[in-house]
């Protein structure tokens, strides 16, 4: 599928030529950084010939091709919020065939989307999905500041100087983790902010003060509210939160 002009990435005669994960993203395929797993696999072609090469760039008239079949870049972008179940994972594919949270999603929308982050299978709320690369790209990367906000229910009361010391930054699993913000809403229940969000980092924190979990909710990814969105259902994002996710400003 031949690129599009002006798609360089800033560098003196690129301005036809885009790297390689850049096209998949743009295509829909995965975000930029899953792209990155699909090319070291071997699992795409430029031109006939696998890459491996994380810095290979692509431009006019290349084929590019996933396991074999060609590709193209997504001509409409797609924005959704999904209500993720509990019990459902947050992949593409599960060799342990575990429910799909795209499953959800992907028999109502044409186009190629992936989720943008990830919520673990036990926790539940909004999940986004896009075949915007550079979407996913940016909301996806702690340096965007994109806060994320979740409601977490304790098995057991939550102390008020425990949620102090995770704003304050503690140790757990040999990690420094810090809140943006902390605040308990009742004796078991919290809302707590993050921006960075590591791997499980909530229910890592809390295990490490033996605090048991008993839910855990995404309610918010900065402008975007889960509001009564029902369990397992999905919407297009506005204008205004695609806008504000993206950085830009609106009227």
């Amino acid at each position: 599928m031949p690129l599009p002009p002006n798609e360089g990435d800033g560098e003196p005669g690129a301005e036809a030529a885009i790297r390689l994960q850049t096209f998949l993203a743009r295509c829909g395929v995965a975000s930029r950084r899953a792209a990155e797993g699909l090319i070291l696999a071997g699992r795409v072609a430029v031109d006939g010939r696998v890459v491996t090469e994380l810095g290979t760039k692509v431009g006019m008239g290349a084929r590019i091709s996933l396991d074999g079949k060609a590709l193209e870049l997504e001509a409409h972008k797609r924005y959704l919020a999904l209500n993720k179940p509990r019990g459902f994972v947050s992949t593409m594919d599960d060799p342990e065939g575990r429910p799909l949270a795209a499953s959800l999603v992907k028999p109502y929308v044409r186009e190629r989307i992936y989720n943008v982050g990830r919520l673990d299978q036990w926790s539940q709320g909004l999940l986004l999905f896009t075949n915007d690369g550079d979407f996913a790209a940016r909301v996806g990367h702690p340096s965007s500041g994109i806060e994320k906000e979740y409601q977490i229910r304790g098995a057991d009361e939550i102390p008020a100087s425990f949620l102090d010391d995770f704003r304050a930054g503690l140790e757990a699993d040999g990690r420094r983790y810090r809140a943006e913000k902390a605040r308990l809403l009742g004796p078991k229940t919290a809302r707590i902010v993050l921006v960075e969000g590591r791997n499980r980092e909530i229910r890592r924190v809390f295990a490490s003060r033996s605090i048991r979990v008993e839910s855990l909710v995404r309610v918010r990814i900065g402008p975007v509210l889960l509001g009564n969105l029902a369990e397992g259902a999905f919407r297009e994002l506005t204008e205004e939160e695609i806008a504000l996710l993206s950085g830009e400003r609106t009227s």
